[in-house]
């Protein structure tokens, strides 16, 4: 009861908040708690200029950080707001007055256990930047220190979390929860758009970006993946300088990757840079399935040679296998303008529900996209296809996949980066020629060869443990009491070249298995 209490209690506040924007369009639209909506909206009615995107985001900017970080989520659901409400929410800076810096030293001396002063040679008053969730200081290890792991007399970016966001994120976090399960429950059409799975999304997403050992990890892991690749790079972490609320890796240097100006001043081939930027996204979704998730001008840098370097690594991305290959058949069946395969991929990949025609549906891709093709980039929206391909996916009552949510957004920045760079280049055909060849090095004869013996080896070496089981549970069987007929038991027990019966039928299992695949290479 007071936990809803004081759910009523920030709600009634975060409506007065919108109501000042003229920012309640959204709520009103989804009829979710009309009352509610009618009571905050009452007494504070007005009417303010700008579109209702840039009236929520200026509404959200007033409701703190958890906010800013909920409408930047939310800007890749443009199936829930509308394409022209995501796109104003994607341009939602996520700056705020910075927390004061002896809070900054504080939190790190708390969080390393040393002072300030034993860590770095120097350490700036006055943060770089200051975001919702954290801000950045620059430093410089001592030169004195020796371990090599430290970063030693390194020019350094030191990320503090902000004081205070863990409790406003689990105080705001309820909220979303009630108003998901509110839409659940209440507006049926809403359902297909899971809006509890997309809160659960939005806590697993900030959760992970509020523990910067988690961030660091995730650097960690993009570096590992492109090792020996010197066209994009991680800063390294000082791990010793690094723990839940304090993130320490190197400063970079570089010119922001949406500056062509600059890149061009400085010498650099704008193509050469796109391609790299195309093979970098093809090579962390789909080879890796392991991918930067906020990958923003503001995030992507070009260094003196050409290369790519990144930072903010708080949100990122995971495609397993099977999500990775729907993904490649389907980028390669649009490509090829094959609506009847692109229409079969969704069926493969349990996307189009039962009953849905797949003719109709293949027409209906074809429908969204003919228009984009044969046409200069620059006349292209891949937003608004975005757009009428969600549209088309209710239409189809198909359920939103929220694993691709992010993916979409990353690639909208990508396609945003390439217009400013070179408007009449497409980085998705850059992306083509890796795309059909790592389809080739998976999904071709070999691969399927590859994998059926994985599985293969995979089933033998569950085997014992099968067995064991087995036996387990006969002698489990046995002490309760089942009784079988003499004849039946003494074919059970009856040895067979040292094998007992479940042995041989195990056996029988995997000779079957390996007819089939002998069968699938001979085809």
């Amino acid at each position: 009861m007071i936990r809803t209490f004081r759910i009523v209690l920030r709600l009634i506040a975060i409506g007065r908040t919108l109501a000042r924007h003229d920012a309640l369009a959204v709520i009103e639209e989804l009829r979710l708690a009309p009352s509610l909506t009618w009571l905050v909206r009452w007494p504070a009615r007005r009417q303010v200029e700008g579109r209702p995107g840039q009236k929520l985001a200026r509404a959200l900017i007033e409701l703190g950080p958890v906010f800013i970080k909920l409408g930047q989520f939310l800007s890749t659901r443009a199936d829930l707001l509308g394409e022209q409400m995501a796109a104003d929410l994607a341009e939602l800076q996520d700056r705020l007055p910075p927390f004061a810096g002896a809070e900054a030293r504080a939190t790190v001396e708390a969080e390393l256990g040393q002072t300030v002063e034993a860590l770095f040679a120097s350490f700036e008053a006055a943060p770089i930047s200051a975001a919702s969730i954290s801000q950045v200081h620059f430093a410089v290890t001592k030169e004195e220190d020796d371990d090599a792991d430290s970063a030693a007399g390194r020019e350094v970016a030191v990320k503090i979390l902000r004081p205070g966001i863990e409790r406003a994120f689990e105080r705001d976090l309820a909220v979303f929860y009630w108003l998901a399960q509110m839409a659940e429950r209440t507006q049926p059409r809403l359902r297909r758009f899971k809006p509890l799975a997309v809160v659960q999304e939005f806590e697993e997403i900030a959760g992970i970006e509020m523990d910067l050992a988690m961030e660091a990890a995730a650097a960690s892991e993009l570096a590992d993946n492109f090792e020996g690749d010197p066209t994009y790079r991680t800063p390294p972490i000082d791990w010793r300088r690094t723990s839940r609320r304090v993130l320490t890796m190197d400063r970079i240097s570089g010119i922001r990757i949406d500056d062509r100006v600059a890149l061009s001043a400085a010498g650099l081939d704008l193509t050469e840079v796109l391609k790299k930027a195309a093979a970098i996204f093809f090579n962390q979704v789909f080879r890796d399935g392991f991918f930067h998730g906020d990958q923003h001008p503001g995030n992507m840098f070009v260094d003196s040679h050409g290369n790519i370097v990144a930072v903010d690594f708080g949100i990122m991305g995971r495609l397993d296998r099977q999500t990775r290959t729907f993904l490649a058949d389907m980028l390669l069946a649009q490509l090829a303008r094959d609506y009847k395969r692109l229409a079969e991929v969704h069926v493969e990949a349990g996307y189009l529900p039962p009953g849905e025609s797949l003719d109709v549906f293949a027409q209906a891709l074809r429908s969204v996209s003919e228009p984009i093709f044969d046409r200069p980039l620059e006349e292209i929206s891949f937003a608004r296809l975005l757009a009428r391909l969600l549209r088309l996916s209710e239409a189809f009552n198909m359920p939103v996949q929220p694993q691709l949510l992010l993916l979409q957004k990353n690639m909208m920045m990508a396609e945003g980066v390439s217009r400013r760079l070179d408007s009449t280049l497409n980085i998705w055909t850059l992306a083509e020629p890796l795309i059909e060849d790592w389809m080739r090095a998976t999904r071709g004869p070999e691969a399927r060869v590859r994998r059926a013996a994985e599985e293969l080896t995979s089933a033998l070496e569950r085997l014992p443990g099968l067995v064991g089981k087995v036996e387990a549970a006969a002698e489990t069987l046995s002490a309760h009491g089942l009784r079988l007929h003499p004849d039946s038991l003494e074919v059970l027990h009856r040895p067979a070249n040292g094998q007992s019966w479940h042995i041989r039928a195990l056996w029988l299992a995997v000779a079957v298995l390996g007819l089939g695949l002998g069968l699938f290479v001979a085809m």
